[in-house]
C-alpha cells in the first residue's frame, strides 16, 4: 500500500504555483497597464500646443493667399469667358440679319425666274464651306459680293469667339480645380489647429488665443486716424478701426468678415483706392517704406513668404485680421517676423 501512496502536492499549491502566478501577473501587468505607461505617448504641454497651432495657422494662411489669387484669377476668367459669349451672340444676330438681306434679295431673283447663288447659301447646310468656293463670288453682282464678304468675315469672326471661350473655360476649369487643391489644403490645417486647441482647458486656450492674436485693447479711431498722412490713409485705418471684433473667415473680404489681405483690400476700397487681392501682390501695389519710416495707413507685411498683412495705424500698433480663433484686433508689429512696408495713399 505504501508503494503506491501518491506523491504530496505541495510542489503544485505551494511555493512554485504561488511563484509561476506571480510571474504570470507580472507579466500581464506589463502587457497592459504597466507597458501602457511606460510607451504611451506623452501629452504636449500648452507651449507645445501653442508652437504647433501657430504653425498650422500659417501653412492655412500660405493656401489661403494662394487660394485667394486663385480665385481673383478664376474671377477674371469667368468674366472673359461671359463677355466672349456675349460678344459671339450680337456677331450672330449681326449675321442673322446679313442672311436675311440676302435672302431677300434672292427671294426676288427667284421671283425673276432666276436661281441665285444667293439662295443656294440661305438652303446650304454648310454655308461655309459653300461660300469658300471661289466661283461664287464670280456669279453675284457687285453689291452682293460684298454683303456675301461681310457674312463670310462674320462667320470667321463666330469661330474665333467661340474658339477663346472654348480656351477660357479651360482655364476657368484649370483655376476651379486650383481653388478646390488650396481649400482642402486649409480646411486640414484649421481642423487639425482645432483638434489641438479642444485639448486643452478653456483657460489654457483663451491664454494662447491672446498670445496669438494680441492684446485686442480697443482705441479712438479719430485720434489714429487724425495722425494719418492724408485723406485716404485716415479713411483707410478709421475702417480697420471700425472692424475691430469681426470675425476671421479664410477668402473673406468684408463687410462682416475678413481675411488679413480681405481686411487691408476692404480698408482700402473705403477710402477709394483699390488694392489686388493677395498679400504677394500687395506689398508691390506701392511704395516701400522702412519700418523707421511707418506712417499710418501703410500696410505691413510678416513672415518670409510674405504670408500675413495687416495695416499700421501708429505707436507701434496695427489692425489686422490674425486667424480663424481670433477676431480683427490690434497689435503690436513686432509681434511677428517683419517682412516689409508699403505706402499705398
Amino acid at each position: 500500500m505504501a508503494a503506491h501512496r501518491k506523491p504530496p502536492q505541495r510542489s503544485f499549491g505551494g511555493g512554485r504555483v504561488r511563484t509561476a502566478a506571480t510571474i504570470a501577473l507580472a507579466g500581464a501587468a506589463s502587457a497592459t497597464g504597466f507597458g501602457a505607461t511606460a510607451h504611451a505617448t506623452p501629452k504636449p504641454s500648452p507651449q507645445q500646443v501653442k508652437a504647433t497651432v501657430d504653425r498650422l495657422y500659417r501653412e492655412a494662411e500660405i493656401a489661403t493667399q494662394r487660394y485667394d489669387g486663385a480665385k481673383e484669377k478664376a474671377d477674371r476668367a469667368r468674366g472673359r469667358v461671359n463677355a466672349l459669349r456675349d460678344e459671339a451672340a450680337r456677331r450672330t444676330d449681326r449675321l442673322d440679319t446679313a442672311r436675311e438681306a440676302l435672302g431677300s434679295a434672292a427671294a426676288a431673283q427667284y421671283r425673276n425666274g432666276s436661281v441665285a447663288p444667293s439662295v443656294q447659301l440661305l438652303l446650304s447646310s454648310d454655308p461655309q464651306r459653300y461660300l469658300d468656293d471661289a466661283a461664287f463670288a464670280e456669279r453675284v453682282d457687285g453689291r452682293q459680293a460684298t454683303a456675301v464678304t461681310d457674312v463670310r468675315e462674320q462667320l470667321r469672326e463666330i469661330e474665333r469667339v467661340r474658339g477663346a471661350a472654348q480656351a477660357q473655360l479651360a482655364t476657368l476649369a484649370s483655376r476651379q480645380a486650383e481653388l478646390r487643391r488650396h481649400k482642402r489644403t486649409i480646411e486640414q490645417k484649421l481642423g487639425e489647429a482645432r483638434r489641438l486647441l479642444s485639448r486643452l482647458s478653456r483657460s489654457q486656450q483663451a491664454r494662447i488665443m491672446t498670445e496669438n492674436g494680441g492684446a485686442g485693447q480697443t482705441a479712438h479711431s479719430a485720434l489714429q486716424a487724425a495722425k494719418a498722412p492724408n485723406a485716404r490713409a485716415a479713411a483707410a485705418v478709421a475702417y480697420a478701426y471700425g472692424k475691430l471684433g469681426s470675425p476671421y473667415v479664410w477668402g473673406a473680404t468684408g463687410p462682416a468678415a475678413f481675411d488679413c489681405s480681405g481686411l487691408t483690400q476692404a480698408a482700402y476700397r473705403s477710402a477709394g483706392v483699390s488694392l489686388p487681392r493677395t498679400t504677394y501682390a500687395q506689398i508691390e501695389a506701392g511704395r516701400r517704406v522702412a519700418r523707421s519710416e511707418l506712417r499710418p495707413g501703410d500696410l505691413v507685411f510678416f513672415y518670409s513668404g510674405v504670408s500675413h498683412v495687416g495695416i499700421y495705424v501708429g505707436n507701434g500698433q496695427m489692425i489686422h485680421a490674425p486667424h480663424p480663433s481670433a477676431p480683427v484686433r490690434l497689435a503690436p508689429v513686432d509681434s511677428m517676423p517683419f517682412a516689409g512696408a508699403t505706402r499705398v495713399a
